[in-house]
């Protein structure tokens, strides 16, 4: 009895401190490269309260390396803003994020290196208003790590914006905040991301969602102080004219992306589909099963297919 005890124990124990995503690069990894076929866009709009160069000296002063309109458009382009101790950036987009199948959305930090890294907690709203927070997890258990030391194990965190080196974003999904009051998960207009201060001192330290506090460097009385945002890279975004996406189990429409035919086969007979240019204009409407695209020019469109059931399907397409 005593042996399957110490054998469970050895068993839970793995599952709380390795069960997340590891460095970019590894198997294990759920980190998003910033040229991935996935980000469909980037954020449109930044406004940011910088915090304290030093949150323990009142009179460290702010946060001053970037400037807001650094975490606008594509990673690592632009160059960051740095928040400062507990600074945060409220970020807004051309059009709503919806909750689709896997992660919606991806945050970019600028760390050199896979455990060099500085943590910020990530918060959405439907209303510019009220925000609400992804549960984080920060498993490591380590005494104060210091201006210059490193993060060593970026699988013991979850939900932390920042876990990733430069050019690769955390995702965030939104169907863990499913069923929130306030918050409609298909219709996001706003994400903050909010510095958590990496101190383990109760006065100052920023906690996860079961009161363990973040352990980042700390201090770090530079100018860019805080957590340095690169980019928010959208992956499930409203289409053109404001359609989302939905799905059906008797429509198949492939390959995406697409490079010189589109296919689509249903198991109930389809009524019309219509594809559309991120104007909005109707380029092709029909019933066939397949659609030539070698006029099309590359870039994302949406394909609408009215089914004799009464189902609508929209897809968003990316042609090559």
């Amino acid at each position: 009895m005593k042996n399957i005890f110490f054998l469970v124990l050895i068993f839970s124990t793995t599952l709380a401190y390795c069960q997340f995503s590891g460095a970019a690069g590894t198997s294990a990894s759920a980190a998003i490269a910033k040229d991935s076929s996935i980000i469909i866009a980037w954020a449109t709009d930044c406004n940011v309260e910088r915090g304290l160069i030093n949150i323990s000296d009142g009179n460290s002063g702010f946060a001053t390396n970037g400037q807001a309109s650094n975490a606008i458009g594509h990673a690592d382009l632009s160059g960051i803003v740095s928040l400062g101790d507990s600074g945060a950036a409220i970020l807004t987009f051309a059009n709503s994020i919806f909750n689709g199948i896997g992660p919606d959305f991806a945050v970019f930090e600028n760390s050199f290196s896979d455990s060099f890294l500085e943590l910020a907690h990530v918060e959405v709203s439907s209303d510019g208003i009220n925000f609400f927070r992804f549960p984080s997890d920060f498993l490591q258990n380590i005494p104060q790590i210091g201006p210059f030391d490193e993060l060593s194990e970026p699988e013991k965190m979850n939900n932390l914006a920042g876990k990733y080196r430069m050019g690769f974003g955390t995702p965030f999904d939104l169907q863990e905040l499913d069923g929130i009051v306030g918050l409609n998960i298909n219709s996001i207009t706003h994400i903050k991301i909010i510095d958590a201060i990496g101190s383990i001192s109760a006065q100052y330290g920023s906690q996860d969602q079961n009161g363990n506090f973040i352990n980042d460097p700390f201090p770090t009385p530079f100018p860019s102080s805080g957590f340095d945002l690169d980019a928010v890279g959208v992956i499930h975004q409203t289409g053109v004219n404001g359609l989302a996406e939905t799905e059906s189990s008797s429509i198949l429409i492939y390959p995406n992306p697409a490079n010189d035919f589109l296919f689509i086969k249903s198991s109930v007979q389809i009524e019309n589909l219509a594809l559309l240019n991120t104007l909005g204009k109707v380029i092709y409407s029909g019933k066939a099963s397949e659609i030539d695209l070698f006029d099309y020019s590359s870039g994302v469109y949406v394909i609408t297919v009215q089914l004799h059931n009464g189902t609508t399907v929209t897809k968003r397409i990316l042609m090559n």
